[in-house]
C-alpha cells in the first residue's frame, strides 16, 4: 500500500493520463492495447484511472506499444532538440503480437526518441503459411521498404507480392496482414504514422 505522499508524488507525473493520450491518439481500444501489451483491460483501465500505479515492467510493455521510452512518462518539458541514436545491440526483439506466434518478428529502430513523428521498425517476416496470417488494421500510413526475400501484402481481399528494393505506401485503416514468399529469409523496414 502506498502512503498518501508517495501517491501525491506519482500523481504529479500523470502516467495514467499520459497513457490514455497514447492510446487514443493511437485510437487503441483497452482490449486492443491489452493484447499487444499482454496486459488485461481491467488493470489497464485502472492504471489509466490513477486507481493504481504500474510497476516499471508493466510500463515498459505499454511504453514499447507506442515505441516510446520510459522517460516520456517522467520528463518533463523537451529542453533539447531530438537526437535518439538506437545501436544496433540495443535493440529488442518482440514477436507481433506477445504470447502468439506470428508472421514476424519486430524491432524498433527508434524507441528512445519522444514525440515521434513516425515510427520506424525492422522487421523479420517468418510466416509463409496462408493459414498462419492475421489482419489487423491501425490508425495513419504504413510504408514498407522490402530489403532482403520476398514479402507478400494483403490488403482487403488483393495480394502484392514484392522483392528485394521494392517498396509500398498504403492505408493500413484496410485489414491488412503479411506472410513471407519462398523459403528465403524476408527482412524489410516498416515505417508507421500515428
Amino acid at each position: 500500500m502506498l502512503s498518501t505522499t508517495l501517491k501525491a508524488g506519482l500523481a504529479d507525473y500523470a502516467i495514467g493520463e499520459k497513457i490514455r493520450a497514447l492510446r487514443l491518439k493511437k485510437k487503441m481500444g483497452l482490449v486492443e492495447l491489452g493484447q499487444h501489451a499482454g496486459l488485461s483491460p481491467a488493470l489497464l483501465s485502472k492504471i489509466e484511472r490513477d486507481l493504481l500505479f504500474p510497476t516499471l515492467p508493466t510500463l515498459l510493455k505499454i511504453a514499447l506499444v507506442f515505441s516510446v521510452g520510459l522517460e516520456y512518462f517522467f520528463s518533463g518539458p523537451r529542453e533539447a532538440p531530438v537526437v535518439a541514436v538506437v545501436r544496433k545491440t540495443d535493440r529488442l526483439r518482440f514477436p507481433e503480437r506477445e504470447g502468439a506466434v506470428g508472421a514476424f518478428h519486430f524491432e524498433s529502430l527508434d524507441f528512445p526518441a519522444t514525440e515521434r513523428r513516425f515510427n520506424s521498425y525492422y522487421a523479420e517476416f517468418t510466416a509463409s503459411e496462408p493459414t498462419t496470417l492475421r489482419r489487423h488494421q491501425h490508425g495513419g500510413a504504413e510504408f514498407i521498404y522490402v530489403l532482403r526475400g520476398t514479402l507478400v501484402l494483403h490488403v482487403a481481399e488483393d495480394e502484392y507480392r514484392m522483392g528485394q528494393g521494392d517498396s509500398v505506401y498504403f492505408d493500413p485503416h484496410v485489414p491488412h496482414a503479411y506472410q513471407r514468399g519462398g523459403a528465403r529469409p524476408c527482412h524489410a523496414l516498416v515505417v508507421t504514422t500515428p
